[in-house]
């Protein structure tokens, strides 16, 4: 990454003013009572918004409403929600409902589960929620310039008996490249980038601005859900003076711990719910790092305590486990067992076209079992894999490149139970595993959802470049 684009990130950062980064639900706020039905109306096209702060020009974005990140979605687990969603973009458009157990029509993916919504046309998605969490969603055509140009939202879906916190809190972190002039760069699909880490951008936003300080009061307890919205940039967040505790990944919950090494790491996709306690003193303030890439460490944001008095002076005993979503247990000893093994990427050194961006044949730069898809092909993909409705599966990912690959599958969840080998602490749910370079991981699942599912890396330059596929379940 060019240093000048971190030179620029700083200078954004130095944005005055207090702004808003944090929707706040108060534990018992009012929903609709289940099994009424959401209803929603989504609009994907061009609009402007202050995304590096009021010193700088707004700046020409494709966002949902007018606003990003779009309109928050919550309801209660086991409601059922409509959207009609009407594309005013020049391209075509789907949304992916991330990490979502939807059924196989209603998953946004272009070609697989659906035609694409054509300029000027409408689609409406319907679904009942079966689990609880914090999810989002996506467009999951030309996803990396969609994304990269605004089009993202949370979709948060509160337990039937909430967590109990002062406040419950998003974080939808945006990534973007941004010029001087606070224009979006264009040069997505950049070649280099696309066989390296992704575009990542040199201005991160945290529910659509830049931010300077997340406001709390001394003593409170918040629920804090973070979500990556990022097409390529993996965060590392530090909490400096505070003690979060992990209590859910990506929507599914695990007993509550703090994070390995003290630093919550989230690529693409990712989301972690935490339980921060604030205990620091009224009219302090304590930042937020973001230490992930080495060398290239930032402040994300302050943490500012107001002056008033604190909610309680007493430490509060730890948070309780959230009770566990719907998803079957798969039965490790009876379970078919599959290799899959990711490949490609510049320095890959794998025979794979080699050279510059280790290009493979038809200008794809990176695979899944040997297979690469780009884009243009998604309506004419065969399977890698096709599984047997019901039976349970372990899926063991190799990951033979020099890059980080957040891999997802859509449709279910799985157990992460090895990681090069070793069993895994707290084999913890995900929909979204992050594979270290040159690492193996294990996953484990019941094939319950029927239907053609895509399973890609969630760096959006990656899966447009060849690492995306299809798993059928029937």
């Amino acid at each position: 990454m060019s240093s000048a684009i971190w030179v620029s990130r700083r200078a954004l950062l130095r944005v005055g003013g207090t702004i808003a980064i944090g929707t706040a639900w108060p534990f018992g706020s009012t929903l609709k009572a289940a099994p009424d039905t959401i209803e929603k109306r989504f609009t994907a096209g061009p609009g402007r918004v202050a995304l590096a702060g009021a010193d700088y020009p707004e700046t020409a974005v494709w966002c949902y409403n007018g606003k990003v990140p779009g309109p928050e979605i919550r309801l209660r687990q086991g409601q059922r929600v409509r959207v009609v969603v009407e594309n005013r973009l020049s391209e075509d458009t789907t949304i992916h409902w991330h990490g979502l157990r939807v059924p196989n029509a209603m998953d946004g993916a272009p070609y697989v589960t659906q035609p694409p919504i054509q300029p000027g046309r409408s689609f409406t998605y319907e679904f009942t929620v079966p689990d609880a969490g914090t999810y989002w969603y996506h467009p999951h055509a030309h996803s990396a310039e969609q994304v990269g140009r605004g089009l993202m939202g949370a979709f948060i879906v509160e337990e039937r008996e909430p967590l109990p916190v002062d406040r419950d809190v998003v974080w939808v972190l945006g990534d973007f490249r941004l010029k001087q002039d606070a224009s979006i760069a264009g040069g997505f699909d950049n070649p280099m980038e696309m066989s390296m880490a992704g575009r990542i951008g040199n201005t991160v936003t945290i529910n659509g601005s830049v931010p300077d300080r997340f406001k709390v009061r001394s003593g409170e307890r918040i629920r804090l859900r973070l979500i990556s919205a990022a097409p390529a940039r993996i965060y590392g967040l530090e909490f400096r003076g505070h003690r979060p505790l992990v209590v859910s990944f990506d929507g599914q919950p695990l007993e509550p711990h703090a994070p390995e090494g003290g630093r919550v790491v989230l690529g693409p996709a990712m989301r972690v719910d935490l339980v921060v306690d604030m205990n620091g003193k009224p009219g302090s303030t304590a930042p937020v790092i973001d230490s992930f890439y080495e060398g290239l460490a930032y402040k994300l944001v302050d943490i500012a305590y107001t002056n008033e008095t604190p909610v309680r002076t007493s430490a509060l005993s730890a948070p309780a486990q959230l009770p566990r979503n719907t998803m079957p247990e798969p039965d490790l000893a009876n379970a078919d067992r599959h290799d899959v093994t990711l490949t490609g990427g510049m320095m890959s050194g794998m025979g794979m076209g080699g050279g510059m961006g280790g290009m493979m044949g038809g200008g794809s730069m990176w695979a899944i079992n040997g297979v690469a898809v780009m884009h243009d092909d998604m309506r004419h993909m065969k399977p890698i894999l096709t599984l047997m409705r019901g039976k349970s599966y372990i899926l063991a990912i190799d990951n033979r490149t020099a890059w980080y690959h957040p891999i997802h599958l859509h449709g279910h969840s799985f157990r992460v139970i090895t990681r090069n080998g070793k069993p895994t602490r707290y084999r913890e749910w995900r929909d979204t595993v992050l594979m270290p370079p040159r690492e193996r991981a294990e996953i484990a699942f019941v094939a319950d959802n029927p239907g053609d599912w895509m399973f890609h890396c969630h760096i959006l330059d990656h899966q447009e470049g060849g690492m995306m596929s299809v798993i059928r379940i029937a």
